[in-house]
C-alpha cells in the first residue's frame, strides 16, 4: 500500500472510525463539510485497501483453498472475494467486540460493510453477546432475517453462518517457561524485591478502553479506606504505550502519569511507593516471572473483545498458591473466565476497589477452587483449538 492509502485507511477509517465505533466511542460530529470530505476520504482508501487484499489473495489461492479474513480491517473481502471465484470458502472473523445495533447503525457506510462482511460463509465472533449484536445490526439495518443458525438472505438464497469462537492462548508456552533455570531465578529475585507486599498487576496498552485511570482511582479509595495495607500492597502497572503521535493518546498519557505522581505522593513514603508505574513493555521471561509472582491481576477495561493478559495470568499461577483474577464485566474473557473471577464493573470505582480488597484477603481454598476453574478452560480452549474449530 502506498503511504498516502496507508494513512488514509489504517489510521483513517479502521483506527479513527471503525475501531473506535467498535469499541463504544461515539464517532464525532463534523463541524465542516472538509471533514465530511476527509472521512468519505478514509472510507475510499479503505476499499482500495480491501481490493489491493483481493489482488494478494488471488495470486496465491488455489482451487478448494478456505481464505480466514480477520478483522475490521477488512470487512469488504468477504465481497470482493466471492465476485472474484463465487465458490470460494470464506470465512471472516472480528477480534474486536461488535458494538450494539443503536451504535452501529450510526455509521455512514453501515450497509456497504455488513453488506461486505455477509457474503462470508462463515463469520465469527468472541462471544455471543457480540454475534447478537451483529445479527441484530443485519435485521434492523439490512432487513434480514436472523436464523438460529445466522443470517438468512432471501433475495439471493444465501445463508451466513454467524457462530462463537472464543480465542484463547498457548498455555504450555507460559507453563514450560515458567519451568526454566532463567525464569526460576527471575521469581526468586522478584519475591526479595516485593518482601512484605503484596503484589497487584495491571498489563495493558495505554489505550483511553483500556480503564488504566479508573484502576488507579480504585487503589487509591483502597489504599485511603485500608490504611492498615499501605505498606504492605504494591501496583505495578505495565503501560504499553500506543499511537503516541495521537492527542488523545499523549492526554491520556498525561493524566495517567499526573495521577500515579498524586497517589504516590500521598501514600509513599521515603523508601517506598505504593504504585511501580512502567512506560514499556516487559519482554517474555520477565513477563513470566512477573505474573507467577503476583497475588491480584486487575484487569478494568471499558471494552475489550477479549483481553489474553487474563489467560496468560491463569496459565502462570502455581496451583497450590494461586492469584486472584479481578475482571471488567466489559472484557470478553468475562464469559470465559467469569466463573473463576471477581468480576467487577470498572465506571464503578467503588466497587472495584471493594473487589480488589476482597481479592487481596481471599483465603488460600477459595483462591484454589476459583483458579481450578479458569485454569482448566485455558487449558481446553486453546489458540490452537480455536483455530480448528473455525476451520
Amino acid at each position: 500500500l502506498d503511504p498516502d492509502t496507508t494513512d488514509l485507511f489504517y489510521n483513517g477509517y479502521c483506527n479513527s472510525v471503525l475501531w473506535q465505533l467498535f469499541h463504544y466511542i461515539a464517532l464525532q460530529q463534523e463541524g465542516t463539510l472538509t471533514e465530511t470530505q476527509t472521512v468519505q476520504d478514509q472510507y475510499e482508501a479503505y476499499k482500495r485497501a480491501n481490493e489491493e487484499f483481493l489482488k494478494a489473495v488471488m495470486s496465491q489461492y488455489q482451487e478448494g483453498d478456505i481464505v480466514w479474513v480477520h478483522d475490521y480491517h477488512l470487512m469488504l473481502l468477504p465481497a470482493l472475494l466471492k465476485e472474484e471465484v463465487p465458490n470460494m470458502k470464506v470465512g471472516w472473523f472480528l477480534h474486536t467486540p461488535f458494538p450494539s445495533s443503536e451504535i452501529f447503525r450510526t455509521l455512514p457506510q453501515r450497509n456497504d460493510i455488513l453488506t461486505g462482511v455477509l457474503r462470508a460463509d462463515l463469520v465469527g465472533f468472541h462471544t455471543y453477546d457480540y454475534a447478537r449484536h451483529f445479527v441484530s445490526s443485519c435485521c434492523r439495518i439490512l432487513g434480514l432475517e436472523g436464523t438460529l443458525d445466522g443470517i438468512e438472505n432471501a433475495h439471493m438464497g444465501t445463508l451466513t453462518r454467524v457462530a462463537v469462537f472464543p480465542i484463547g492462548i498457548d498455555p504450555e508456552k507460559w507453563i514450560n517457561e515458567l519451568d526454566t533455570p532463567g525464569v526460576q531465578a527471575k521469581v526468586l529475585e522478584m519475591r526479595r524485591q516485593f518482601s512484605g507486599r503484596k503484589v497487584l498487576l495491571g498489563v495493558d496498552r495505554l489505550d483511553m478502553v483500556k480503564g488504566i485511570p479508573q484502576k488507579l482511582l480504585a487503589f487509591e479509595k483502597f489504599l485511603e479506606e485500608n490504611p492498615d495495607w499501605r505498606n504492605h500492597v504494591l501496583l505495578v502497572q505495565i503501560a504499553i504505550p500506543s499511537r503516541k503521535d495521537v492527542l488523545e493518546y499523549q492526554k491520556l498519557t498525561s493524566v495517567v502519569h499526573e495521577m500515579v505522581g498524586r497517589i504516590n505522593g500521598r501514600f509513599g513514603s521515603l523508601t517506598q511507593n505504593p504504585i511501580h508505574f512502567l512506560d514499556c513493555s516487559l519482554d517474555f521471561h520477565n513477563l513470566c516471572a512477573l505474573y507467577a509472582v503476583t497475588d491480584v491481576l486487575v484487569v478494568s477495561s471499558l471494552r475489550d473483545g477479549m483481553n489474553l493478559v487474563s489467560y496468560e495470568f491463569v496459565a502462570c499461577q502455581s496451583k497450590d498458591f494461586p492469584g486472584v483474577l479481578v475482571l471488567s464485566e466489559f472484557a470478553g474473557a468475562a464469559q470465559s473466565l467469569g466463573a473463576g473471577a471477581i468480576l467487577s464493573n470498572p465506571y464503578n470505582v467503588n466497587e472495584l476497589s471493594s473487589a480488589i480488597a476482597y481479592a487481596l484477603k481471599m483465603g488460600d481454598s477459595e483462591r484454589q477452587q476459583r483458579h481450578r476453574q479458569n485454569f482448566m478452560h485455558v487449558k481446553v480452549h486453546t489458540a490452537q483449538a480455536w483455530g480448528e474449530t473455525f476451520i
